[in-house]
């Protein structure tokens, strides 16, 4: 199950002015193309998670100009772009007990469908899960190639 995977950055910035265009800027001068991005925050600090098209290239850019950046395992899903196709995909899930760390989502050319990202505890199991209930589980190489 490994090529449904995902391989998102997650880049720890203080929470100040301007902190969130540097990264951006890093990556843009290593010539590593933003797929989907989710900022949060508190007083003190935010994490910037992102897809890339090349998420080893971009780790290695970042920590070069000394950005704290971690590799987490998500998956993306591919669900209806139509009121009501989040709700089908949470209610899978809630109705089989995973409890989600954190997702965000994105539309694509496609216009009828969107891509939710998801990161939960145990991947596999949320992916055997998805699977069963006829969800697309869409392999990594297609969202880093959107």
């Amino acid at each position: 199950m490994k090529f449904m995977k995902i391989q998102q950055l997650s880049i720890f910035l203080q929470n100040r002015m301007g902190s969130l265009s540097k990264p951006l800027e890093v990556l843009s001068d290593a010539d590593v193309n933003i797929r989907a991005m989710c900022m949060a925050d508190t007083s003190e600090f935010g994490i910037l998670r992102l897809v890339v098209d090349d998420p080893l290239k971009g780790k290695e850019a970042l920590e070069e100009k000394n950005f704290l950046v971690k590799i987490t395992d998500i998956i993306g899903v591919e669900m209806n772009d139509t009121p009501g196709g989040l709700t089908d995909v949470l209610k899978v899930i809630k109705d089989n007990d995973i409890d989600l760390e954190y997702l965000y989502a994105f539309s694509h050319e496609d216009g009828e469908k969107a891509i939710l990202l998801l990161h939960a505890e145990d991947i596999d199991n949320l992916i055997s899960i998805l699977n069963d209930n006829d969800i697309v589980v869409v392999p990594s190489e297609e969202v880093y190639n959107l």
